[in-house]
């Protein structure tokens, strides 16, 4: 059976205001405290890093806890309302912070916004792979889902902008702006999901010793290739993302246009999202997934042409680099709803939680080392944000940019051009998987 659009569209709301909160976390947020708030590139990249890493120790707890406890409302929908309130007020302190800000205040908000973040995105992500058993139909919500998460990010990202257009304005009036459109959203866009969208009945589960729960995890293929993948695809984005201020700034020379030119390139990945779901649907999830990663990396090595100051060029390039964008978290998501079918299997229990913890976790991982190790070599290189640079430390920031992320993205491609878990072997999952529940 296959789902509304009215259904999709209802679940797939609160992925707005996740990207919104997302978003700035990696772009807008480590600079913003490293040089508005004082606490340079060495402190704010090592917390960042800290918060990170302790949101990967959460994860697969938070996963595992996802899966066990159900209530009248299921074993997804409650985790997120209670994910709600501890948001907004760690946005609040996150977002609109008060001169001096010390690390400790920092270390400490973000440590409970990526609480709440957890809460929110594991128990979204894992509903999502229950909402349908169909090998495309998981393509098709987690693909309507990251079309949601790119409008967050189209919306979030048009308030900087618009500040900058609008008159001259701080950093701190962008950071605010975004904090609150996360604030007033997440309530909303919540309650909308969890009153329309109904959860799936999980059958009777056996209890899964945790020796047996371990080596099932040890031995699954498909899950290590998944996430090294995962780690590679995160990792790239994770190196542009960090350094693109610095690069709209330094090497583009472009800083008044900065949050219009990252406007675009995630209006490319917005509309390239329908493209690469059709594209699944012929070369199957994994095949179109290393296209996507072998053209994001010949589009970023086209940046080398860039010449400071031409603004149509800078957005012709950042656009054709950002239509690589929307395929890797939505097929990786797909794909991971297929890797828990294989566990289902062999296990006898559905641990959709466990799955989708582990992928953040190693999402979180490349992020948290893309940031902790770009910024400390920016400051190796003698970078200094505010200040001036010679010709040689802003060449060395723009091949930082483009050849940091290239081998990442191309490793991940041909790691996953075999994946084992094709349309053909996931129907046959699902079959032996009906089987055995109908004769229990």
């Amino acid at each position: 059976m296959y789902l509304k659009w009215q259904t999709i569209a209802a679940f797939v709301a609160p992925a707005i205001p996740i990207s919104a909160l997302g978003l700035p976390l990696l772009v807008y947020l480590p600079p913003f405290y490293a040089e508005e708030m004082g606490l340079g590139l060495g402190l704010v990249g090592t917390i960042f890093m800290i918060t990170r890493f302790w949101d990967v120790f959460t994860d697969p707890v938070l996963g595992i806890i996802s899966d066990k406890v159900k209530t009248r409302l299921g074993r997804r929908r409650h985790w997120i309302i209670l994910s709600v309130p501890i948001l907004m007020l760690s946005v609040y302190q996150v977002f609109m912070p008060h001169s001096p800000v010390s690390g400790t205040y920092l270390l400490w908000w973000m440590v409970l916004l990526y609480v709440g973040y957890t809460l929110l995105s594991i128990s979204h992500m894992s509903w999502a792979a229950e909402l349908s058993p169909h090998y495309d139909e998981r393509s098709r919500v987690q693909g309507w889902r990251e079309f949601a998460l790119f409008f967050g990010m189209l919306t979030v990202l048009l308030l900087p902008a618009l500040v900058e257009q609008i008159g001259k304005a701080s950093d701190a009036l962008k950071v605010s702006a975004m904090g609150w459109f996360t604030i007033i959203l997440l309530p909303i866009t919540v309650a909308i999901a969890v009153r329309m969208v109904p959860e799936h009945p999980v059958p009777k589960q056996p209890q899964l010793g945790f020796r047996r729960a371990i080596k099932l995890l040890w031995h699954n293929q498909p899950l290590q290739r998944l996430l090294i993948a995962d780690l590679l695809v995160g990792a790239a984005p994770g190196i542009t993302g960090s350094l693109y201020l610095f690069f709209a700034t330094h090497v583009l020379e472009l800083a008044q246009w900065e949050s219009l030119i990252l406007l675009f390139y995630f209006v490319a990945g917005f509309l390239s999202i329908p493209g690469w779901m059709q594209l699944s649907y012929r070369l199957e999830k994994h095949r179109t997934l290393a296209v996507a990663m072998i053209y994001a990396s010949i589009t970023l090595a086209l940046m080398l042409l860039l010449k400071p100051g031409v603004l149509w060029l800078s957005v012709l390039s950042i656009m054709l680099n950002g239509f690589s964008s929307g395929a890797g978290a939505f097929l990786l998501r797909s794909m991971m709803a297929d890797v828990t079918d294989h566990d289902n299997l062999e296990s006898g229990v559905q641990r959709t939680g466990l799955y989708y913890a582990l992928l953040t976790m190693t999402n979180k991982i490349s992020y948290a080392l893309a940031v902790g190790f770009t910024y400390p070599i920016l400051d190796w290189i003698g970078f200094d944000p505010s200040g001036t640079n010679t010709a040689q430390t802003i060449e060395a920031l723009k091949y930082m940019f483009i050849f940091m992320p290239m081998p990442l993205m191309l490793l991940a491609a041909i790691i996953m051009w075999n994946f084992p878990l094709d349309s053909k072997r996931q129907r046959e999952l699902r079959r032996l998987i009906d089987e055995r529940d109908s004769s229990n």
